[in-house]
């Protein structure tokens, strides 16, 4: 029971860093209909700025070394991703036709090769520790007792991160729903062409997207830094947990990415820990990206849609 239960907070904690990713990319799609293939990249970047705050910059000595000073750099590192996002947008997505896609497609994937090597020239590919931003030297522990000294052990780093990501989900929820600008995007979202019609500048509703977007990536990349160490290539493989946690909680439903992020994230876990022991599934443990793209296949043979997607109606 401890096992199952370890392998279960270990689930939720990497789900929630896919959620995060998760929750970015269907922000795009839900205003472009695009996947946007840099959103790893942005959120690599921001890390990056936050790497910089909370480690090279000297005029945040005066928050100290504790965890005040990674999360004023986590912030200001997400002003900047969105900063980052909104040019981006501006300068290289408006001047195309939202209704062709295909351009806009090879401009996130050039975006994706352009800023992972202009990273590397920048801070080059050796690998870097970002500070955490939870303890992770404590933990709760359960079903410990005598004939089983060590139990199933929930981490304070763990709880931050599930605890984050729902704090960001309801500040996400609120800028949507409580903000003039969230409810532009919504209706952006919706029907962009009704929402010109009515006087909704659709140009910058899509920046706004882009920018937030880019500033929660960005925090999920502050996230999963500490675990994998900061380095250009650090989210490639985090991107694909993330698209298939996306395209299972439906790529139109913030709420579904979430939902969808701690699925992949505990079918991981508990395909990593249960059936990779298995002799004819070993290559499982050796190619650990395969259970999302199983996943993710299953979920596009029998439901395309996702779990919370809008199913697509065609009138013939």
């Amino acid at each position: 029971m401890e096992l199952f239960v370890q392998r279960l907070f270990d689930g939720l904690s990497n789900g929630a860093i896919y959620a995060a990713v998760a929750v970015a990319l269907v922000l795009i799609f839900k205003a472009t209909t695009l996947i946007n293939f840099a959103q790893g990249e942005l959120a690599m970047f921001g890390t990056f700025f936050a790497y910089i705050f909370a480690v090279q910059a000297g005029f945040m000595d005066v928050f100290g070394d504790g965890y005040i000073r990674i999360w004023v750099a986590a912030l200001i590192a997400m002003i900047f991703a969105a900063i980052l996002g909104a040019v981006l947008e501006r300068t290289l997505i408006r001047p195309f036709d939202p209704e062709d896609h295909l351009p806009v497609v090879l401009i996130t994937l050039g975006l994706f090769l352009i800023i992972n090597a202009v990273a590397g020239v920048i801070w080059n590919y050796e690998p870097r520790i970002l500070p955490n931003l939870f303890p992770n030297d404590r933990f709760f522990e359960f079903f410990e007792n005598e004939d089983n000294p060590v139990g199933a052990r929930l981490w304070y780093d763990s709880l931050g991160v599930i605890i984050a990501l729902g704090v960001m989900l309801i500040i996400l929820f609120l800028i949507l729903n409580r903000t003039k600008m969230g409810l532009a995007f919504r209706a952006v979202s919706s029907n962009t062409e009704s929402a010109r019609l009515v006087g909704v500048r659709t140009g910058r509703v899509l920046m706004f997207g882009w920018a937030l977007a880019a500033a929660f990536g960005a925090f999920g990349g502050i996230l999963v830094a500490p675990r994998l160490n900061l380095s250009p290539n650090m989210m490639a493989p985090v991107l694909i947990y993330a698209f298939a946690a996306a395209a299972i909680g439906g790529l139109d439903s913030l709420g579904g990415a979430a939902i969808g992020g701690i699925l992949v994230g505990l079918i991981g876990s508990i395909v990593n820990g249960y059936l990779s022991d298995i002799e004819a599934l070993e290559f499982l443990r050796a190619t650990p990206l395969l259970i999302p793209v199983i996943a993710l296949l299953a979920v596009l043979w029998f439901k395309p849609a996702g779990m919370f997607g809008t199913a697509r109606v065609e009138r013939v």
